[in-house]
């Protein structure tokens, strides 16, 4: 019916139920204006309606997507070798001398009970089939150290799965089974960055060891970092997660799978309603590494760097905190080789702009191997554009990678104490190498006494930590800590940034400047 039609019957109503008889006046008024007066709360009842369709409604059931999805996702039944602690480990605790009635007792015990066969440990998980050529993704924690992996359908069909490759970094890794004539079921990786806080999800995997189980909630929110590795961006919900669900999907209201469940937060082992999910984004990326090479092909810029916070982007002059700020360049990396310098601010990459410093490793992950990227850096007050050809992370021996300088002669300056940072400063000397640990190559000045109550006591710095740069200016004698502290404050600044070496491990550290 029209809208006319249903104000009409509208009209009859109030008049069946008395409205006209107690409003006589009303009755016999012909005033449109009167008219409408009476009838507001009906049109605006009609014109909501259509707003109101927008909204995202709760589903009446899950049922008729559960029962699409279900034959997608799998569980993970892993074994493992696991060997008993024998006799050799008795031996190394318990030592008696020849003769002794102890040493015979204990190596009749360990002919006993030292060359125990291994036991074998089964541990279960979740995993979902993304081709259906039999690839199934799963957590690499699941499949980690397992000697066999068996992959069970939800029918109930076992198969043997390989393992094709696998990522602790996103802990991830990637199966493949060989299902015969049997027709498998698959699912495809959605966009999570579209999903948004609120939206409704399923969770579906094997919690308990009880088989296929779907939960439904909601996105909690996304882009949480809980500590896990460099490249966390999780998306939480509140769908119930526990032990079991570890690789299974977690489900948009289309059937695609947004997330992969990783983790959760529970001081019992169960499900609160915050578990975690490595976004479909990210695994998507890494899923394609795994099936095309095996292993992962990461970017890698060749960079230490730490947050800017509002004390660093004062002293830097940054209108707000954002981008990352190089704390160290890596020798022979592709930083250095485009230039970029200890103290820059990345605040581009890619032509696209760093927000935080904790976005970058990804952004940089995330791009093609030998991709030549534009950066843009803050450097003395300005961007500075660069052009950087990326190398590739998995080719680097971490354990080369230390950015160090060479010591200078800096015996020829005595110990000072500089009120206006809390702190006394010495030149590296002999002594005080060989009392600190200093290695022959360290450039700077050395902390020698930090003041109590201090700002820089606040910040952690400690006697033996060196100060290799202030304000961005290399330091040697602690005189050159003084000339950069006095033109700070000729210049307005009641912060300076020092770049402080902690063990080999450069950060930097903003230090308010005391007023006298």
């Amino acid at each position: 019916m029209n809208n006319n039609r249903w104000l009409d019957d509208g009209a009859r109503f109030y008049k069946e139920v008395g409205v006209n008889r107690s409003m006589h006046s009303i009755q016999t008024c012909n005033s449109a204006a009167l008219r409408w007066l009476l009838f507001l709360p009906l049109a605006a009842l009609i014109l909501w309606q259509p707003l109101r369709a927008d909204a995202r409604d709760a589903p009446d059931s899950f049922a008729d997507l559960a029962e699409r999805l279900l034959p997608a996702v799998v569980n993970i039944s892993t074994m493992q070798k696991v060997q008993r602690q024998g006799g050799a480990h008795e031996e190394q605790q318990f030592q008696f001398p020849e003769g002794s009635p102890f040493r015979d007792f204990f190596d009749r015990f360990n002919r006993r009970h030292g060359d125990q066969p291994a036991r074998r440990v089964t541990s279960l998980g979740s995993g979902f089939i993304i081709d259906k050529t039999g690839y199934v993704v799963t957590n690499n924690h699941v499949i980690e150290g397992a000697d066999k992996v068996t992959v069970i359908l939800h029918e109930g069909k076992k198969f043997d799965a390989e393992i094709v490759g696998k990522d602790k970094k996103t802990d991830l890794a990637l199966l493949k089974i060989k299902a015969g004539d049997t027709e498998l079921t698959s699912v495809q990786f959605g966009a999570s960055d579209k999903s948004r806080v609120g939206d409704w999800v399923i969770a579906i995997g094997n919690p308990m060891g009880l088989g296929g189980t779907v939960t439904a909630g909601i996105i909690s929110a996304r882009g949480r970092d809980i500590r896990s590795g460099p490249y966390d961006d999780y998306i939480q919900t509140d769908a119930p997660i526990n032990r079991g669900n570890s690789g299974g999907p977690l489900f948009d209201m289309k059937g695609a799978v947004i997330g992969v469940n990783t983790a959760i937060l529970s001081p019992s082992g169960g499900s609160i309603g915050i578990g975690f999910s490595v976004p479909a984004n990210l695994a998507k990326n890494v899923i394609g590494q795994l099936r095309e090479f095996g292993t992962t092909r990461r970017g890698w810029l060749g960079v230490q760097i730490q947050t800017v916070s509002p004390e660093i982007a004062q002293s830097l002059g940054l209108d707000v905190p954002k981008g990352a700020l190089v704390a160290g360049v890596l020798k022979n990396s592709p930083a250095e080789a485009a230039g970029v310098k200890q103290g820059d601010v990345i605040v581009g990459f890619d032509n696209r702009d760093v927000p935080e410093s904790r976005k970058l490793p990804r952004m940089v992950a995330e791009t093609s191997v030998g991709k030549d990227v534009a950066l843009r850096v803050w450097r003395n007050g300005k961007e500075v554009p660069l052009t950087v050809r990326l190398g590739e992370l998995e080719k680097v021996d971490q354990a080369s990678l230390a950015a160090r300088g060479s010591r200078r002669d800096s015996d020829k300056d005595v110990s000072r104490d500089i009120d206006a940072l809390g702190l006394a400063l010495s030149p590296i000397t002999p002594e005080l190498s060989e009392k600190y640990k200093i290695e022959e190559e360290t450039k700077g000045v050395v902390i020698t006494e930090v003041k109590k109550g201090s700002e820089a006591e606040e910040r952690r710095l400690r006697p033996g930590d060196i100060i290799v740069e202030v304000s961005q200016k290399p330091v040697s004698l602690p005189a050159d800590v003084v000339a950069q502290v006095e033109k700070a404050t000729e210049k307005g600044r009641k912060v300076v940034l020092l770049l402080v070496d902690k063990d080999g491990d450069p950060r930097f550290i903003p230090l308010r400047i005391k007023e006298e």
